[in-house]
C-alpha cells in the first residue's frame, strides 16, 4: 500500500470507504490521482468474518452513540440506533443485500412531477436520467447486476418461489430474481455464489460486490491509493479564501493527525457526512462547513420500510440461498391513484433465528411471541421499501449534550413520517399480505421499520446555492474544492435501492474532477 505525505498538498482526500468513498478513490486512481481514504473503521476481510448475527453486528455495526428524535417508531424501539451503517473499510457495501434497480425518470423531477405536496419540501434534481444513464450502464457493468449486460440470473430459491407464486396469482407481472449484484457465476475475480443464506453482512466468499472486495484492491494495484483504516475524520480544515486545505482525523491509537489535500470528498454516510461539516464550523463558515444555505442536514430520508411474512402449514426454509433472492417491481409505478405519491418495491428477506427474534416483532413478548419462533422453518419474508417524503425538519443535527469517544457532540437523527409516507407503507403492508395470502398463508404478520439502512440526503443537490449543498457534481455551493459523494447528496429518496445510483454518481464525480486536475494543469 502507497503512503504518501501528509504534507503532501496534491492529493485528494476521500472520507469513507463505501459505496461513494471506495468507487470515488478507485475511479480517481485509476485515472493517475494520487488518493487518501480516510475509514474510521477497521480493515477486515472475508476471513474476519462471523457466520453469526449478532457477532457480525457487533464486529460491523456503526456503534457509536448516536441520538433520536421525532414521531417515527424507532425512536421508541431502537433509540440509540437510528441507523445500521457499517464502521469498517467497504462501508456499507460490505452490509447489503446487493439490488441494483435504477431510479426512474419522473423520481429525478419531484417537484415537477408531483407539484405541492403539503410539508414536503420537494426540489427537482439538477441533473436528469438521461444524463446519468451512461453511468448507470458503467455501474451495472463494474457491479456485475444480475439479468443485465449479459449477467446471469441467480436461482430461485424457496422464498423466492412462494414470493413470486402470490405476486402472479395477485397479478403482479413485473417480478425475477434481479437486478441483484451477487455472482451467480463467476465474474470480475469473484466466485460464484454458494447459496449459504449468510452474504448480508460479511460474505466471506467475496461473491457479492462490495468495493472492499472490488474497488479497492483495484485502486490499491494502481500505486496511487492511500487507504488508511481506523482514521476517524473530526474536522475539514480551510483558508481565508474559503477552499478546503486539508482533513484532521485522530488514527487507532487516538492520535489527532492531519492531512493536507487539493480537494476533499466526504463519504461517510447520510448521517456522518453533515456531522462533519457541522463539526468543521468556523469564523468564515458559522453554521457549519458548506452550509450557508442552512440546509447541511436537512432533508433527511430513509425510505419508507416494512416486513411481511407469511406463515405456511409446510416448510419454507427462507434461510436457504441468497437473503434478498427477487423483487416485484408493479408498484414502483407512478400512480397517484392509489392515494400516494411516489411508488415501492417488494423484495425477498430472510433473517436467521437471532435477528427473527429481535425484529419480527418488537416489545411483544409470551405466546404470541414464541408463535413466531415456533413457526420459523414454515415462514416466507418480505422487505418493502419505497419513496419517501424529503421535509425541511427531518434532519441531521449536533447533540452537544452526548458526547462520543473523542470528545466530539454525537449525531441527533430527527425523523418525523410523512402521511404521504403512512399510506404508502399501509398500502404496501396489504398488498404483501395479499401475495402471501394467495398461496395459502395461515397467517400474515406486518412488522415495523428497522434501523435505516437507506440513509439519504441531508447534503442535497440543487440548481440554486440556496436551496441544497452541493451542485450537480456533488460540488458544494460554498466551497470549491469540496464535494459530497455519498447518498447525501440525493434530491430525492425515489423507491429504489441506493447503491447503484451512488455507485453511476461517484463515478460520474470522479470523471469531473479528473477533468478539474487536466484543466488546471494537474
Amino acid at each position: 500500500m502507497s503512503r504518501f505525505d501528509a504534507d503532501d498538498d496534491d492529493v485528494v482526500v476521500v472520507v469513507g470507504s463505501g459505496a461513494g468513498g471506495g468507487t470515488l478513490a478507485n475511479e480517481l486512481c485509476q485515472r493517475g490521482i494520487r488518493t487518501v481514504v480516510l475509514e474510521a473503521g477497521p480493515h477486515l476481510t472475508g476471513k474476519d468474518y462471523h457466520n453469526d448475527e449478532w457477532q457480525a453486528f457487533s464486529q460491523m455495526a456503526w456503534t457509536d452513540p448516536r441520538t433520536t428524535s421525532g414521531s417515527w417508531r424507532l425512536a421508541t424501539d431502537f433509540p440509540t440506533l437510528p441507523a445500521w451503517i457499517v464502521k469498517a473499510v467497504g462501508g456499507t457495501t460490505t452490509h447489503w443485500a446487493g439490488a441494483t434497480p435504477r431510479f426512474k425518470e419522473h423520481e429525478f423531477r419531484i417537484r415537477s412531477t408531483y407539484s405541492d405536496i403539503d410539508g414536503a419540501s420537494l426540489l427537482d434534481w439538477p441533473i436528469t436520467l438521461t444524463e446519468l444513464e451512461p453511468y448507470y450502464d458503467q455501474a451495472e457493468v463494474k457491479m456485475g447486476s444480475s439479468h443485465l449486460h449479459g449477467r446471469p440470473p441467480l436461482p430461485a430459491n424457496n422464498n423466492y418461489k412462494v414470493f413470486a407464486n402470490g405476486a402472479e396469482r395477485v397479478g403482479y407481472r413485473r417480478y425475477a430474481t434481479g437486478p441483484y449484484a451477487t455472482n451467480a457465476e463467476p465474474y470480475d475475480d469473484r466466485p460464484a455464489t454458494v447459496q449459504d443464506g449468510f452474504n448480508f453482512q460479511g460474505d466471506k466468499g467475496g461473491s457479492k460486490w462490495s468495493t472492499l472486495v472490488a474497488e479497492l484492491p483495484k485502486a490499491e494495484k494502481t500505486g496511487k491509493l492511500d487507504l488508511r483504516p481506523d482514521s476517524h475524520a473530526v474536522q475539514i480544515l480551510h483558508d481565508t479564501r474559503g477552499r478546503a486545505t486539508a482533513v484532521l482525523y485522530t488514527d487507532s491509537e487516538g492520535t489527532l493527525r492531519r492531512q493536507r489535500a487539493r480537494v476533499v470528498c466526504v463519504a461517510g454516510n447520510s448521517i456522518e457526512t453533515p456531522r462533519l461539516l457541522l463539526l468543521s464550523a468556523s469564523a468564515l463558515f458559522p453554521a457549519g462547513l458548506g452550509n450557508s444555505s442552512g440546509q447541511v442536514g436537512r432533508n433527511y430520508m430513509r425510505h419508507t420500510t416494512a416486513t411481511v411474512w407469511g406463515q405456511y402449514d409446510q416448510p419454507v426454509r427462507m434461510y436457504r440461498g441468497e437473503t434478498m433472492a427477487g423483487c416485484i417491481q408493479d408498484e414502483s409505478r407512478l400512480d397517484t391513484s392509489r392515494g400516494f405519491a411516489g411508488g415501492y418495491y417488494m423484495q425477498t428477506i430472510a433473517l436467521g433465528p437471532a435477528f427473527f427474534a429481535s425484529f419480527v416483532a418488537p416489545g411483544t413478548w409470551g405466546p404470541d411471541f414464541t408463535s413466531h419462533m415456533d413457526a420459523y422453518r414454515d415462514t416466507a419474508g418480505m422487505w418493502i421499501v419505497g419513496e419517501d417524503m424529503p421535509q425541511a425538519d427531518n434532519r441531521v443535527t449536533l447533540n452537544d449534550g452526548v458526547l462520543d469517544q473523542h470528545g466530539l457532540p454525537v449525531a441527533n437523527v430527527h425523523f418525523d413520517d410523512h402521511p404521504n409516507d403512512v399510506a404508502m407503507r399501509e398500502h404496501a403492508q396489504r398488498q404483501g399480505q395479499a401475495v402471501y395470502e394467495a398461496v395459502g398463508a395461515k397467517r400474515t404478520i406486518v412488522t415495523p421499520p428497522y434501523p435505516s439502512t437507506h440513509n439519504l440526503g441531508t447534503c442535497r443537490m440543487s440548481e440554486r446555492p440556496v436551496d441544497g449543498v452541493v451542485d450537480r457534481h456533488g460540488r458544494a455551493h460554498d466551497v470549491p474544492n469540496l464535494f459530497v459523494s455519498d447518498g447525501s447528496q440525493f434530491t430525492s429518496g425515489a423507491a429504489a435501492n441506493p447503491t447503484l445510483t451512488i455507485v453511476a454518481l461517484a463515478i460520474r464525480q470522479a470523471e469531473y474532477i479528473a477533468g478539474e486536475y487536466r484543466r488546471q494543469g494537474a
